[in-house]
């Protein structure tokens, strides 16, 4: 996925001082900022000017403090032709000879009052997160209860359907059909939906739904973290199914490992409301609650009590 200059003025609100369309379009290639604070001595050895660059009070302190011809000479290496932008932050002055430096280079200079660690991590989350390598899966991704629920299953089991009845019942829908998810660290993955078919769900014999228009924003989310894989099955009458909870299935996804639940789906059962109910004891069992386990440890004591009494 590309990111541009524009695409973070869009995300993060700058003042912009100087910008043609073509800077305005440059492509920001990697997620590292830099603050040019060696480079402002004087020292470029180790200077990555593929980087977006940030003046703190630091730098902006050393930049005035010098003559302006010698400024004007220093800006000039700075604003490298390969640089995306330069961003000053706090709100600091801009001196004429950084404002003829982004001209001359075709370079986007911008002005945040932002405090400068604060800008720079916003920064690199942004980047992060729209520059981390996608891969495209299939399913319905949804936020339920404050969970993000990513159900898969074979095609015409009914994915979209579950979906579409969770928006009614108050849940928020991610991405329907395909979702493109990323790694944001060793135990998150994040899913959402590709920019063609954001707000859409597609349902066969009605087809295509804009859920925006018919529920409102509220019944969409942009993106989310996976905390589930909830995977319909078609019921088997020969199969053996979990009726204790005591099965621990995983997924790995971006090699990430999520835990799955595995639901069969027959006629006559409430789908939703068992996907509902699964995510709330889902939740519970994070937070410490163990239904499974209560119900054993009452079985043992019944056991123990009825050994006794023999």
């Amino acid at each position: 996925m590309t990111v541009t200059v524009q695409d973070l003025i869009k995300r993060i609100k700058f003042d912009v001082i100087a910008a043609s369309d073509k800077a305005l379009a440059k492509e920001i290639t990697t997620s590292d900022v830099t603050r040019p604070g060696l480079e402002m001595a004087g020292f470029f050895d180790y200077f990555s000017p593929e980087r977006v660059q940030i003046f703190g009070k630091k730098e902006h302190a050393y930049m005035m403090g010098i003559t302006p011809g010698e400024r004007a000479q220093l800006l000039k290496r700075i604003f490298s032709e390969e640089t995306p932008a330069v961003i000053v932050a706090r709100g600091l002055f801009i001196p004429e000879e950084m404002v003829t430096a982004a001209h001359q280079s075709n370079i986007a200079l911008l002005c945040s009052h932002e405090p400068t660690s604060h800008l720079s991590g916003k920064i690199s989350l942004f980047l992060d997160e729209k520059l981390a390598p996608r891969t495209s899966i299939h399913g319905v991704l949804m936020d339920l209860y404050g969970l993000g629920v990513l159900i898969q299953g074979e095609s015409g089991i009914g994915k979209s359907e579950l979906g579409l009845e969770l928006i009614r019942r108050g849940h928020r829908l991610i991405a329907d059909d395909r979702v493109e998810v990323y790694k944001q660290d060793e135990l998150t993955v994040v899913g959402e939906a590709p920019e063609i078919l954001k707000n859409l769900i597609e349902i066969r014999g009605v087809g295509i739904i804009d859920v925006m228009s018919l529920f409102g924003a509220g019944a969409l989310k942009e993106s989310v973290a996976i905390d589930l894989v909830v995977k319909l099955e078609n019921f088997d009458d020969k199969a053996e199914y979990d009726r204790l909870g005591t099965n621990s299935y995983t997924i790995s996804m971006v090699d990430v490992s999520l835990p799955l639940l595995k639901i069969p789906v027959k006629i006559g059962r409430n789908i939703a409301v068992i996907i509902e109910t699964a995510v709330m004891n889902f939740r519970a069992r994070e937070t410490g609650y163990d239904a499974t386990k209560m119900f054993e440890d009452r079985l043992t004591t019944l056991i123990e009590k009825n050994s006794a009494n023999d």
